[in-house]
């Protein structure tokens, strides 16, 4: 749906790109023959078909006794030690950026062992980072101090008791109906065993339990299979946030918004997420809890992108990114989707580009010497102008050059508008929400053939037809002109509105307007309030205004009521069942008697 960097990392790459003997977590105060201590266990090779060993899991305990932290080692299906850090399970996490990612399949090919300093079972704060990570497993071994000393001083530790987690497939209720998931007891996604000795835990066949869980996750997925339509389709999951300033009415609004515009976009939703903060975190929109939660979702339902309900900055994009492990996108980026997709005329695939190059710019990354810019002179001769660089620049130069055809278009149109003025023909203009009915009232009233559909943003580009209507003083047929406009929808991106300005001038410098209204949406009120919201902040104010309310015949007695009482002056109809349309055209021609006259 939505273009994408994909980043995956094989294991093999993990292990040659990390610095050896590099120690994860809080460091402070630590000595440096603690650290020594800690390098040394990445020369150790544990057996491939056991979990750990006796020598190995004492070692920890005694390590972690001594730092009086808990500890945390990531080993990889040959044995090798490739992680080592200081923290439980939840706060050294492996990024998912890093991880090898083999699909819904398979596990990611790393088993954890982490020590607890305390007697008690594993937090779920673990388990969700196991499932997060998509762990072979994860072996919490609860250490207690002991009676010997160790040579130098210093009391040292064992191991007391063990527990061994790993995940479970999902069930056939999850895989068929994702968005009826109970995402609120993670329980459902693993095993946890009671309380083990370390002697159990180190006889433990390893790649026997790895082999039949994976063996049980390919057929689970072979069961899922999706047909070729939806393999193409991105799996959503949708985050709605809920801030103190935003009334319960109009966020659900707004996320039955979200849903429509993704599945406008081709995506599948998977499922939709929420959360209640008074404002957004600066970081990552929602919380840190909830981020391990759409993380989890991903890995239980199979998601692979993300789309939230409102603007995100691109260091949010970035944040969350790199804690998800999969694409995030916003709302503007979704409706930029689609309007590539929906553009037909040289003119609207032009707008849209400049639109998308627009957003694009302020969000492009790099990493180190790419984020450098060196020029001329002295102390900044090096390596030259990066490839980051590079690419603004070129996107700056095709953004220039956009903008020019863009007033080319505008003036041709002008132009175009003049034309018609000359030769006194009214022209009204179609606004309203996306969705609304415009281009199937514009082929009712003139039998055009303007592609119609229940989606939102169905048409961009302009539209116009002849119309005739009576004239109200003499009863003779007069001409005008009747122009389809691309559909309004709540916060319009910026980006849109000043690349489509040269479409929206037909809007304002047509004689005349018909607001027409889907009074059968829950919130058409709302939409009516967007529009004129719009409208105001045009450069030049848009001639009268006709409202109609469209889709009647799917409305109930209160709702046309209420509207009636609202708008006495409104006219309704229902343009694909043909209702209400002569008292739409003699409303028409009262309008354009009247915008003449003014």
């Amino acid at each position: 749906m939505i273009a994408r960097i994909a980043s995956v990392n094989s294991l093999t790459s993990l292990l040659v790109k990390e610095p050896i003997e590099t120690i994860y977590g809080n460091l402070k105060g630590l000595k440096s023959s603690q650290l020594k201590q800690l390098k040394r266990l990445y020369h150790q090779r544990l057996p491939g078909d056991h979990l750990t060993t006796p020598e190995f899991a004492q070692r920890l305990a005694a390590i972690s006794s001594e730092l009086k932290q808990p500890l945390c080692t990531y080993i990889n299906r040959r044995g090798q030690v490739i992680r080592v850090a200081i923290g439980t399970p939840a706060q050294t996490k492996i990024p998912p950026r890093e991880l090898p990612r083999y699909g819904a399949e398979r596990l990611c090919g790393i088993r954890c062992l982490a020590t607890q300093l305390k007697p008690e079972t594993p937090k779920q704060s673990y388990l969700t980072a196991m499932a997060i990570q998509r762990l072979d497993a994860l072996v919490v071994l609860n250490i207690t101090g002991s009676g010997f000393e160790r040579r130098g001083g210093g009391a040292t530790g064992y191991v007391k008791e063990t527990y061994l987690a790993h995940l479970l497939p999902p069930n056939e209720q999850e895989l068929n109906n994702p968005e009826e998931t109970d995402t609120t007891n993670f329980g459902l996604s693993w095993s946890l065993s009671p309380p083990l000795s370390l002697d159990i835990l180190t006889k433990q066949d390893f790649l026997d339990l790895v082999e039949g869980l994976e063996a049980e996750f390919r057929r689970q997925f072979i069961v899922q299979q999706l047909d070729a339509r939806d393999i193409e389709q991105d799996r959503v999951l949708i985050v709605g946030l809920m801030t103190s300033d935003v009334t319960s009415e109009h966020f659900e609004a707004g996320l039955a918004e979200i849903r429509r515009l993704v599945e406008t976009a081709g995506g599948k939703v998977l499922q939709t997420i929420q959360q209640k903060r008074s404002r957004p975190h600066p970081q990552t929109v929602v919380g840190a809890g909830k981020v391990d939660e759409i993380a989890l979702i991903l890995q239980t339902l199979g998601g692979n992108l993300v789309v939230f309900d409102r603007d995100l900055s691109p260091a949010q994009v970035r944040n969350l990114e790199s804690r998800l492990g999969v694409s995030v996108v916003d709302r503007t980026e979704v409706i930029l989707d689609i309007f590539a997709q929906r553009a037909q005329s040289r003119a609207g695939k032009l707008q849209v580009e400049l639109a998308q190059l627009e957003y694009i710019l302020p969000r492009l990354t790099g990493r180190g010497q790419a984020m450098s810019r060196l020029g001329g002179g002295i102390g900044t001769r090096g390596p030259g102008e990066t490839k980051l660089e590079t690419e603004r620049r070129a996107i700056q130069r095709r953004i220039a050059r956009l903008q020019r055809e863009v007033n080319q278009l505008q003036a041709y149109r002008s132009r175009q508008r003049q034309r018609r003025q000359k030769q006194e023909v009214p022209t009204v203009a179609l606004v309203g929400y996306t969705n609304a009915g415009k281009s199937t009232l514009l082929n009712t009233l003139t039998n055009a053939e303007v592609y119609t559909a229940d989606q939102l943003f169905a048409t961009l580009d302009p539209t116009t037809r002849r119309l005739t209507v009576p004239n109200v003083a003499t009863n003779e047929p007069i001409s005008l002109l009747l122009t389809d406009t691309v559909g309004f929808i709540h916060e319009l991106p910026p980006s849109l509105v000043d690349a489509f300005r040269a479409t929206l001038e037909e809007v304002t410098d047509a004689d005349a307007l018909v607001h027409v209204v889907d009074l059968s949406h829950p919130a058409w009120q709302s939409h009516i309030r967007s529009v004129m919201s719009i409208l105001s902040e045009m450069p030049i104010t848009p001639g009268p205004i006709l409202v109609a309310f469209n889709k009647v015949d799917g409305v109930d007695s209160e709702t046309l009521t209420l509207a009636q009482e609202e708008f006495p002056q409104g006219v309704f109809i229902s343009a694909s069942k043909r209702l209400g349309l002569e008292t739409l055209r003699q409303q028409l021609a009262q309008l354009i008697h009247y915008a003449i006259a003014l």
